[in-house]
């Protein structure tokens, strides 16, 4: 009899361990294939190549800049998405993200009603922008925007130094001759260097890049026109993907990460503020 007992209980516990064993391994199974069918959405960032220290080629051809290394941290935060950049010139990155050809844009892009009224931009700013009037170092004869009268502006068209200055022409009856890149940056760095144009409207970090990388030959002057904050620029049914971003932003700016970028490509810290 005890020796029955002793045989019953051996074969109910043999059985309850290969019950819990079967069980662990189903459990296990299932977490691998939940796993496996989690879908990581591949995200387009369209961005451009020709804006000093901010997205452009270096010396070995490789994409980079502040905007685009910033993407590149945010990317790591975000496990349910893959971010791929596509460059592009920038006056065709409003049109690629309205056709769906890209799903965000990073390029520091400034909030002005016509973008409002088209697109989503992110909430959390992640930069400053400060415009100011840039002319060649030679040129002693401009001091602000008020003595633009009569010259020659050159500014990438769709961006927000066009926007500023046709507005600001307009409204002040400035007189202002307005001209539109044809090749960006370096149609603009070219005009002025040669006295094709007076001048144009940029920032001082991308002037001191032009300065050390081309021998742009140019300086700001005046007192800054904008200080505007940078956002990025989604579509309108983008709303998800937006509020991820932010949160990113809202961590590596905790981190420290964002304000080391912009020192290390804008060479001083112009994420503070906000």
């Amino acid at each position: 009899m005890k020796k029955t007992l002793l045989l019953v209980m051996a074969l109910l516990l043999t059985f309850l361990g290969a019950c819990s064993s079967n069980e662990t391994t189903s459990t296990a199974k299932s977490s691998s294939g939940d796993s496996k069918d989690k879908k990581v959405r591949k995200i387009i960032v369209g961005t451009g190549t020709q804006f000093p220290n901010i997205c452009f080629l270096d010396s070995n051809g490789k994409l980079t800049g502040y905007d685009v290394e910033l993407v590149r941290q945010i990317d790591e935060k975000l496990p349910e998405y893959e971010f791929e950049f596509k460059t592009m010139e920038f006056s065709n990155l409003l049109l690629s993200l309205e056709t769906n050809k890209i799903d965000f844009v990073a390029h520091q892009m400034e909030v002005n009603d016509e973008r409002k009224e088209k697109f989503l931009f992110n909430k959390e700013p992640y930069n400053v922008f400060p415009l100011q009037v840039t002319v060649h170092q030679d040129n002693n004869d401009i001091h602000s925007i008020k003595d633009l009268k009569g010259k020659k502006a050159i500014v990438s068209a769709t961006s927000n130094s066009a926007v500023f200055l046709e507005k600001y022409n307009k409204e002040n009856n400035a007189g202002i001759e307005i001209v539109y890149s044809g090749q960006g940056v370096d149609d603009t760095k070219n005009q002025i260097k040669t006295g094709r144009a007076d001048a144009t409207i940029t920032t001082p970090f991308a002037v001191d890049f032009l300065n050390k990388q081309a021998d742009a030959q140019q300086k700001v002057v005046g007192e800054p026109l904008l200080n505007s904050k940078v956002y990025f620029l989604l579509r309108k049914d983008e709303t998800p993907l937006q509020k991820r971003i932010d949160e990113a932003l809202v961590e590596l700016k905790e981190d420290g990460v964002v304000s080391e970028l912009s020192k290390k490509w804008l060479g001083a810290d112009y994420s503070v503020g906000f």
